[in-house]
């Protein structure tokens, strides 16, 4: 209960600190290139997140000058109900499915931070149940679709904090940033203030996404 509590004091925080950001408008997209899908953090405030998704966005906007881009903000409570990361990954996994069907050339970037990282977690099959803000599995992006999603950025990822990560088919593809110290990440971490800064990490993340589409 007090990770759960810093966490949400701490988006909270970042929220009240980097709210001047400017935002992309987030959009249940058209036939884009590439559908950047982000889940925001426990009580992030922002289009897609301030702390992680906008300047993600932002940067992708900039690395992927020859593809048109939209976004998506995964509809979800980002509360510390335990239902809500669940309701995020049915959310996350009914629009990529919808995305699909309607789009056949499409290709997606699942964007996920904290709460979020969870979200994008089970969407791709990694179970957050037991993990800070976690939940078990509901919904999985099918297997037929998993050649369409070109990234996975992922941030303050909190099954790393029960010693998990990303395998699978998805691995590769996957970039995972875990701040030194930040206790929703790491084990033991001590530095309350290491989850707040990963939007220093947003051009690293968009680079390593623009080489995978």
């Amino acid at each position: 209960m007090r990770i759960r509590l810093c966490l949400a004091a701490l988006s909270l925080a970042g929220g009240a600190g980097l709210a001047t950001l400017s935002a992309p408008t987030a959009s249940a997209a058209t036939c884009s290139d590439i559908d950047v899908v982000a889940a925001r953090g426990t009580f992030e405030p922002g289009t897609l997140g301030v702390i992680v998704g906008d300047p993600v966005y932002s940067a992708l906007q900039k690395k992927l000058t020859g593809k048109n881009l939209s976004s998506y903000a995964v509809d979800y409570p980002a509360d510390l109900s335990l239902t809500s990361a669940a309701q995020g990954n049915a959310d996350l996994v009914n629009h990529v499915n919808a995305q699909a069907a309607a789009c056949p050339n499409q290709r997606f970037i699942l964007v996920g931070y904290s709460q979020g990282a969870n979200v994008v977690d089970n969407s791709i099959g990694i179970s957050s149940d037991g993990a800070v803000v976690g939940s078990p599995i509901v919904a999985t992006i099918p297997a037929a679709l998993e050649p369409r999603v070109a990234a996975v950025l992922l941030f303050g990822n909190p099954i790393r904090a029960l010693g998990k990560s990303v395998t699978g088919t998805y691995q590769s593809r996957t970039i995972d940033y875990c701040a030194k110290g930040d206790p929703v990440c790491e084990n033991g971490g001590d530095d309350v203030l290491a989850h707040l800064g990963y939007t220093a990490d947003a051009d690293a993340a968009a680079a390593f996404a623009a080489g995978k589409v």
